[in-house]
């Protein structure tokens, strides 16, 4: 299934990309400034040592010129101010004593030859050849057996004379991707801040947001006194307000409810008390009755059970909408749960583990006894009888399990049983455990969570349903 981003992955995200998005523009600029400046700096230091090798080169082919004393060569004496010219020992000797800071390789023609330190005179183009005895000072990026080099290529004295240096750019091309993958890095990790700064603010900024989710979902389970806390927030204390006041107005719906159905069922006991009580001298006067009104007199009384139930569930929901608190004692689990499901059963149907015999809480036991004798009922009356109620420790503290013999609970249903009044999915046979009045379980749900506990309907393995309800409990 594709996850979707939410808002706090949205603004996390966008912090991101804009963190990326700065680092990505900083290392640009970062990259062509400095990249710009030291290649700049290397053709200059380049041309600057080959220009001073060159003089010295001119000085050492030139400095030698006939004067008007003796001056003897080859036993000959030129004539004076005429250039001397040098012996080709002399001018490799000339450029083998140049000095040489990056193991470059020079070049030199002179008197239509080639002298070569670490070089051929292959190496250099024909055109920067050409424009170097002309005159004119060249410079050009090289590739010489597979490396990068910087060619300089100087005018020494004479036309078609000059003196060429090769400068490797190993050292520059190190630099510059270092700087490279520096500043890739560098992106890299602020974008990650970014993430991490977006993540922090996210959460920050999404607070009020994440509580108001919580007082929500709070009200959503029963809790109609939960309140925001932000009125006097400038940005939020709108939707503050407005959310107070709503829950307000459901809490006193939900009591003025509450305590109308309370009083309802209060008018309906003495009437249905009168009832039941005239359907048990009927009852105990059957053999007397004529066989055609039997019948219809067992049908009464089944429905005047049911009425008396409803009326029961009816006192007991209005009770706890109508804010009754109750009152907590410490109750050891075990033995509550005994006495409750054993007596709802008529037999003894609970086992209590060694290890939750001594486990208490702080309860309120008819709350914890309803719970236990509407979940026992419920299997003895609709769902093919109660198979046994299990009490030990794990979860919260403790786990009471309660098995049925029924056909289940189909997974579609495992939650909206817990609803007043719920019915089944559409379409799907009539659920055994919704048969009574709908509303023991709904009950069972408000009980449980009333002790900060869960509840939940699963499938027992030798068939028939299981509840399971964690409670918090701790040993004495």
């Amino acid at each position: 299934m594709r996850r979707r981003f939410g808002l706090r992955d949205r603004v996390m995200l966008a912090y991101g990309l804009l963190a990326l998005g700065l680092s990505g523009v900083l290392a640009l600029v970062t990259w062509s400034v400095v990249s710009n400046y030291l290649t700049n700096q290397r053709i200059s230091s380049a041309i600057v040592e080959t220009t001073d090798n060159a003089n010295t080169l001119h000085y050492g082919l030139y400095g030698l010129t006939s004067s008007c004393g003796p001056v003897r060569r080859l036993g000959q004496e030129p004539a004076c101010g005429t250039v001397v010219p040098q012996s080709p020992s002399m001018v490799m000797n000339l450029v083998e004593a140049l000095p040489s800071t990056d193991t470059a390789a020079m070049l030199m023609h002179y008197d239509g030859a080639w002298y070569t330190v670490s070089a051929k005179s292959s190496d250099i183009p024909a055109d920067m050849v050409e424009s170097a005895q002309g005159g004119v000072k060249v410079d050009r990026r090289l590739e010489v057996g597979g490396d990068e080099v910087l060619a300089v290529g100087v005018p020494v004295g004479r036309p078609g004379e000059a003196f060429f240096e090769l400068h490797p750019l190993n050292r520059l091309d190190n630099t510059l991707r270092t700087l490279k993958l520096t500043l890739i890095l560098a992106a890299i990790v602020t974008a990650l801040l970014g993430l991490a700064v977006g993540r922090l603010a996210s959460t920050v900024a999404l607070r009020p947001l994440a509580k108001l989710t919580q007082v929500a979902a709070a009200v959503a389970r029963g809790r109609l006194d939960a309140r925001l806390e932000a009125e006097n927030d400038p940005d939020l204390g709108g939707l503050a307000r407005s959310f107070n006041q709503t829950a307000a107005a459901l809490e006193k719906r939900v009591i003025a409810d509450a305590r109308f159905a309370g009083d309802v069922s209060h008018e309906l006991r003495t009437p249905l008390m009168t009832m039941m009580n005239s359907m048990q001298l009927i009852q105990n006067h059957r053999a007397e009755l004529p066989t055609s009104v039997r019948e219809p007199v067992e049908l009464l009384g089944d429905d005047l059970d049911r009425f008396r139930q409803l009326v029961v569930d009816l006192l007991e929901i209005s009770r706890d909408d109508g804010g009754d608190q109750g009152s907590r004692e410490l109750v050891r689990i075990g033995d509550l749960v005994r006495a409750a499901a054993d007596a709802t059963a008529g037999r003894e149907i609970t086992e209590v583990a060694p290890d939750a015999a001594d486990l208490t809480m702080e309860a309120d036991k008819r709350r914890l006894e309803r719970v236990i004798a509407n979940l026992v009922d419920n299997a003895e009356q609709h769902a093919g009888g109660c198979k046994g109620v299990l009490v030990q420790a794990g979860g919260k503290g403790v786990v009471i399990y309660v098995d049925d013999a029924g056909p289940g609970v189909p997974e579609a249903d495992r939650e909206r049983i817990f609803e007043r009044f719920g019915r089944g999915t559409p379409g799907t046979p009539p659920n055994p455990h919704r048969t009574g009045t709908g509303l023991g379980l709904a009950i069972v749900a408000r009980h449980v969570e009333w002790h900060h506990g869960t509840i939940q309907a699963t499938a027992r393995p030798e068939g028939g349903a299981r509840f399971i309800i964690d409670l918090p409990a701790k040993n004495p």
